[in-house]
């Protein structure tokens, strides 16, 4: 059988059978079946892939994800993401969209100290979305800023799908969780410029907030020092263990989760049902993700064995295409793949068959595997299907509709094409930070 069939019978079924709604494990669990048997042999092809699959999941870099999940599952559940919001909103005065820039200050720093993108904009958009529409904010000001931040959070470590990312591709983990911090930063000052420039253009989006609210002196900043400061400091303990080279990535994880519980416990908010319910939750989400890697990996096992991945390289590195064109190409099938699928069905689907031109190549691998969480992060945001669209309509008023939530977004979106770019003719915004630390 040619490497031409095998690839249309692996990637074309898997992508048939992801589009029709079948859940992405068990997409990849059925390929693989039929794959095993077709090109490993029939039963020890069925044995192989059951060793492959139990070691697929046992791998140590793993251990990460479910760390830095617990991380922003204490965060949320102890109730302390509510004070360190009180305390950035005490201090941002006199700015227009005050709330909107709030609400983009209090999701960056929640991106450094949790791994789930979805956690972070459920919660700015069930605690400050009604707030800002009960003051007269437009519907497309008020939700835009929170779905966009929500999506920074994977750029910004820690970052589940940034380890799940480096743990697939062979990119160093702790490289590209490095790689990832000034993009983010990048983005999200952006988002601050353009709200403030919107607003002072169309008032009418976001009326100006009450000069006073009766918080002057040290109760303006108490909360800041109180709440704001030591929780930022969980992002100094994890990223600067890591840039330090003191810590491997697991063990920046384990401080960061140790550092959050530390930090509830002397707030006395670590209350036994807020642990269980953090446990629950970082459980099911890691769940889910070990489960989908157990399929992803041994998806590109029986790829490569079937001739498949060698072929797909050979053809697209022989057609003279330099190399700032073939990944082009890269980010521009991520991109469409981002309207339909979740990322990580877009990082299992095409990463057996990237990550070997990449490296046939010589292509930097931290320098990709940005572009890789940007086009990601993308994804977040494109409508229809952008999962933090979909977030954003479980916990908005009926009075948002879904026109206001695509209207709302297509400015950020815009905006991380732009990045995007940048990072694709500067390398150096996503290489410098990795290169500097060593």
């Amino acid at each position: 059988m040619s490497w031409q069939v095998a690839a249309w019978l692996m990637l074309g079924g898997s992508t048939v059978l992801l589009f029709i709604g079948m859940p992405v494990a068990l997409t990849f669990i059925a390929i693989n079946i039929v794959g095993a048997l077709l090109y490993m042999g029939g039963e020890p092809g069925l044995v192989q892939l059951a060793r492959s699959s139990v070691s697929s999941v046992t791998a140590f870099s793993l251990t990460p994800i479910p760390l830095f999940v617990l991380m922003g599952e204490v965060l949320f559940h102890t109730g302390l993401a509510l004070k360190v919001i009180d305390g950035i909103e005490r201090l941002i005065r006199r700015v227009p969209g005050r709330l909107a820039v709030v609400a983009v200050v209090a999701g960056t720093v929640f991106s450094a100290i949790s791994g789930s993108t979805i956690a972070t904009t459920a919660m700015l958009g069930a605690l400050m979305l009604p707030v800002m529409l009960a003051r007269g904010y437009h519907p497309t000001i008020a939700t835009g800023p929170i779905m966009a931040i929500g999506a920074v959070d994977m750029l910004i470590p820690p970052s589940a799908l940034t380890v799940l990312l480096g743990s697939l591709s062979g990119i160093s983990i702790s490289k590209l969780l490095i790689g990832g911090v000034m993009p983010g930063i990048i983005l999200s000052i952006a988002f601050v410029v353009w709200i403030t420039l919107r607003v002072k253009i169309s008032p009418q989006l976001a009326p100006e907030d009450p000069a006073d609210d009766g918080h002057r002196g040290w109760a303006r900043w108490q909360p800041f020092f109180a709440y704001v400061l030591p929780t930022l400091s969980i992002f100094g303990v994890v990223v600067g263990a890591l840039a330090g080279g003191v810590a491997t990535p697991t063990e920046c994880a384990a401080l960061g989760a140790f550092a959050t519980m530390l930090l509830a416990l002397a707030y006395r908010a670590l209350t036994v049902d807020a642990v269980l319910k953090a446990l629950k939750g970082t459980a099911g989400i890691s769940g889910m993700i070990l489960f989908i890697i157990l399929g992803a990996t041994t998806f590109a096992q029986i790829l490569s064995f079937s001739g498949a991945s060698s072929g797909l390289v050979s053809a697209i590195t022989g057609q003279g295409l330099s190399t700032g064109a073939i990944v082009a190409l890269m980010m521009l099938v991520l991109i469409f793949l981002g309207i339909f699928v979740d990322q990580i069905s877009m990082m299992m689907i095409t990463l057996p068959i990237f990550m070997p031109i990449v490296t046939a190549l010589g292509i930097d691998l931290v320098w990709f595997g940005v572009l890789f969480l940007i086009c990601m992060q993308l994804g977040l945001l494109l409508p229809p299907h952008g999962l933090l669209l979909m977030t954003m309509r479980g916990v908005a008023p009926p009075s948002v509709t879904m026109s206001h939530i695509f209207m709302a977004v297509t400015p950020y979106v815009v905006m991380s094409l732009l990045l995007l770019a940048a990072v694709f003719w500067i390398p150096g915004i996503a290489t410098w930070l990795p290169q500097l630390i060593g």
